[in-house]
């Protein structure tokens, strides 16, 4: 489950105050796979740090229950000096699963070969993020917090990870950020739209897309 209580998000961009949400109000249930759907600039990355605890809201607070991965396919918090196996065996300690089993699973997914042993430093942004969707997706969360990473790599490994993804659904809750409406269909079952600083939940998704392509229609027509 993850709360909203009075949560308002507000911050300067170019010398004007830009809001996220004001005054968000809304309870995600726990089980629950939410498209997190809104325009370019709409906030949606946001939102899905402030889950995740990396940024504060300006006001309110977030209830969280359950373990709350970070954004799945962030790589900033690896370190760039260690290799990815190095990382994998960090990151296992942080959360208390086993280091053995975190980086077998992670250097199988990943498919990095040789460079899962040599520094994050040298790797390409499309290695970084297979070797952070894999450790995500290695680490049992309650609730996954995703944000487009699937749409890296070639179509193998997107399809691979969404398979592999719709296999953690079984078992825990998501909050998915993503512009590919088939995408957000194949893993969502409930939406959350963001629209003018506003937060829209829906139980139906097709209520969710319905209000966010209605949006994009109307800017585009301007």
């Amino acid at each position: 489950m993850i709360r909203f209580e009075n949560v308002s998000k507000r911050y300067i961009t170019e010398g004007r105050e830009k809001t996220v949400v004001e005054d968000m109000n809304v309870v995600l249930p726990t089980g629950r796979s939410v498209g997190l759907l809104g325009r370019n600039g709409a906030g949606k990355s946001t939102l899905l740090r402030m889950i995740s605890g990396a940024t504060e809201p300006t006001e309110g607070h977030i209830e969280t229950t359950g373990l709350v991965s970070w954004p799945v396919g962030f790589a900033g918090s690896f370190h760039p000096d260690l290799t990815g196996l190095q990382n994998c065996r960090f990151i296992a300690r942080i959360y208390g699963v086993d280091t053995d089993e975190l980086a077998q699973f992670v250097e199988e997914f990943a498919g990095l070969g040789m460079h899962f042993r040599l520094p994050l430093r040298s790797y390409s942004s499309g290695m970084r993020s297979r070797l952070a969707f894999g450790v995500s997706m290695g680490i049992a969360f309650d609730t996954y917090l995703v944000d487009e990473i699937t749409a890296v790599g070639d179509s193998a490994f997107r399809e691979r990870s969404d398979r592999l993804f719709k296999a953690r659904l079984r078992h825990a809750g998501a909050v998915v950020c993503s512009h590919s409406m088939p995408q957000v269909r194949l893993l969502c079952d409930a939406g959350l739209v963001l629209d003018e600083g506003q937060a829209y939940y829906y139980e139906d998704l097709e209520d969710a897309i319905a209000h966010h392509e209605d949006n994009m229609n109307r800017a585009a027509a301007l």
